[in-house]
């Protein structure tokens, strides 16, 4: 009897304990029920929907071609090779200079010359001038010559007439110089813009004339994409009118049209559109012919109600949306549509306003208590609430 009686007394502080464990934790799941499960919420929206269609576009450098030799010279050395970047300035090739050092000496000597000629002139006139005066003094005196007078007159317009066209050579030797400078100064190749080699036409000791090819030059700073649009695709296209593209990286960026060509290709029926490219968040490296598609716009905008992307959960082939109603989450089926952006079009199912989770869905079931994290992005907006349809 007394080892029965000691057996329930254990049974019994066994259960005690085992009751008294448990129940903090009963307590504590209960708690964490009342207080809700931690989501991010996201308002359902009305916004613009254009549908587009994709079109292949290529970059092309809006500064691009040859740099040529202005001048007629053999090439002492090229200082590029393909490949290399070069900055605008930056010399690409020098061409040999010693005949044009000895010219431009030669124009600078005859600007020399012809300031001398100019000072002897001058000097000349200027005595012309005092013995026409003292001639003019003795006017009036028995020993004045008349002819002689005129003769001294006739030698100042003489000489005037010299230092004018001495002025004048002056003013062509220096033009001469100033040729002769500039030659001098093309014998040094210069990159005009900044950019890199790609292909290097000429090599030390060869002869260049006017005009012949030292390197192609494409800048890899001012690119634009082209592309070759459907001509009954076109009226949607102005100037100034944004589009989406994507990269081989499929990252998404914006572009915006800056012209249209007015010339048709009879054979595709397409017109050439260029767009100005904004690269926004890409490490990629662009070059010249570099492919991306295009999205363009093929009908009139046109507002529909959007969701969240990551507000969808699919579920046994249904698509469920959780709508936060007094911060419980319910689960509500909706018919989606196109997508836009990083939303989708709701055909029917959602109201304009309402909170989804887009947070912590993936654990939610209807009716189950929630509680909205304050860095949820949504708000609910002034739209006018208006059901899209008539989800289930």
């Amino acid at each position: 009897m007394i080892k029965l009686l000691l057996k329930l007394t254990a049974v019994t502080a066994a259960l005690a304990i085992a009751f008294s464990a448990a129940g903090p934790v009963d307590a504590k799941k209960d708690g964490k029920e009342k207080r809700g499960t931690l989501v991010q919420v996201d308002a359902v929206k009305i916004e613009p929907m254009v549908q587009t269609m994709p079109i292949i576009g290529r970059l092309v450098a809006r500064q691009a071609g040859v740099v040529a030799s202005r001048i007629e010279a053999p090439v002492a050395v090229v200082k590029v090779d393909v490949g290399d970047y070069v900055k605008k300035n930056e010399v690409l090739a020098v061409l040999v200079s010693d005949r044009l050092k000895w010219e431009r000496e030669l124009k600078a000597a005859k600007v020399a010359e012809s300031k001398a000629k100019i000072a002897t002139a001058k000097a000349k006139l200027a005595l012309a001038k005092q013995e026409l005066r003292r001639l003019e003094r003795l006017r009036k005196s028995p020993a004045f010559s008349q002819a002689r007078f005129e003769d001294k007159r006739l030698d100042v317009t003489s000489y005037q007439t010299s230092v004018a066209e001495a002025e004048a050579r002056l003013r062509s030797a220096r033009a001469n110089l100033r040729m002769a400078e500039v030659d001098l100064r093309y014998t040094l190749i210069r990159a005009p813009y900044n950019g890199v080699v790609t292909v290097r036409h000429t090599i030390a000791g060869a002869y260049l004339k006017e005009g012949q090819p030292v390197v192609t030059l494409v800048s890899d700073e001012d690119l634009e994409f082209e592309a070759d649009v459907p001509s009954n695709r076109i009226s949607g296209l102005v100037s100034g009118v944004e589009v989406d593209f994507e990269l081989e990286d499929k990252t998404r960026h914006r572009a915006t049209v800056r012209a249209v060509v007015p010339e048709e290709n009879p054979r595709t029926r397409t017109r050439i559109v260029r767009f100005v490219p904004a690269f926004n968040g890409t490490d990629m490296r662009f070059a010249a012919n570099q492919t991306a598609t295009l999205h363009l716009p093929i009908g009139k905008k046109r507002m529909v109600v959007t969701v969240h992307k990551d507000a969808v959960v699919n579920s046994r082939g249904n698509q469920i949306v959780f709508v936060v109603e007094k911060r419980r989450a319910r689960a509500r089926k909706v018919h989606l549509g196109e997508a836009v952006g990083g939303r989708f079009e709701v055909l029917s199912g959602l109201e304009v306003g309402e909170m989804v989770v887009v947070r912590g869905n993936e654990r939610l079931r209807d009716g189950k208590r929630v509680r909205i994290d304050g860095a949820s992005g949504g708000k609910s907006g002034g739209g006018t609430r208006g059901r899209t349809g008539g989800g289930s």
